[in-house]
């Protein structure tokens, strides 16, 4: 009988040490790991409108039109750009470019001491990123490279350059939810270098 219970206390001693040395191969992942791989559970197309509103896109990449309570997102041209049907309006003679920078009252168009830029149609419609790849679309937040293509001209300000810091799971999320929104032809001005 005392054999059988030294085998008993025996072979738990032995499973109990097997259970501690698994747990202890399978140590917590440090913090960053684990945020990391914390992909959202929600699909793509719902966690890029999240990552589009957070960024605040639509703030430069969609025109405003003017209310009671200031100006709102034009919801019909989401995202489409600096409208190409308004002229734009000039720059006053009196404001010297370099200590000032001057915003288009819609946020879509912004002149400083690089020039004139204008927020581009992020609409998956061909005159916007219809034709982009993802590896294009990465290129330009990672690299703020034009069109997300090699040998092109930076992207101008004010478009942040932090967005290289996002994670390619979040670029791509914000890819296939831009792909997903209502494309609308419109046609964005070319970046203008400074006059003098």
């Amino acid at each position: 009988m005392r054999t059988h219970r030294n085998l008993a206390i025996f072979l738990g001693l032995i499973g109990l040490l097997t259970l501690l040395d698994s747990c202890q191969q399978k140590k917590e992942k440090p913090l960053e790991e684990v945020a990391e791989n914390q992909i959202p559970t929600e699909d793509l197309v719902t966690h890029g409108k999240y990552m589009v509103d957070v960024l605040g896109c639509a703030d430069c990449h969609t025109p405003k039109k003017m209310t009671d309570k200031g100006p709102v997102f034009d919801m019909e041209k989401y995202l489409m750009g600096y409208d190409s049907s308004q002229e734009m309006p000039p720059v006053p003679e009196n404001v010297p470019i370099g200590p000032w920078v001057l915003f288009k009252g819609d946020l879509t168009a912004a002149v400083g001491p690089w020039g004139t830029s204008f927020s581009g149609n992020l609409t998956p419609h061909g005159t916007g990123i219809g034709n982009w790849t993802l590896e294009q679309f990465t290129k330009a937040l990672r690299e703020a490279k034009y069109k997300g293509m090699d040998n092109t001209r930076p992207l101008m300000p004010p478009m942040p350059t932090n967005y290289a810091n996002l994670k390619d799971a979040d670029i791509e999320a914000i890819f296939v939810y831009l792909k997903s929104i209502k494309p609308i032809e419109n046609v964005v001005p070319g970046y203008q270098p400074p006059t003098s």
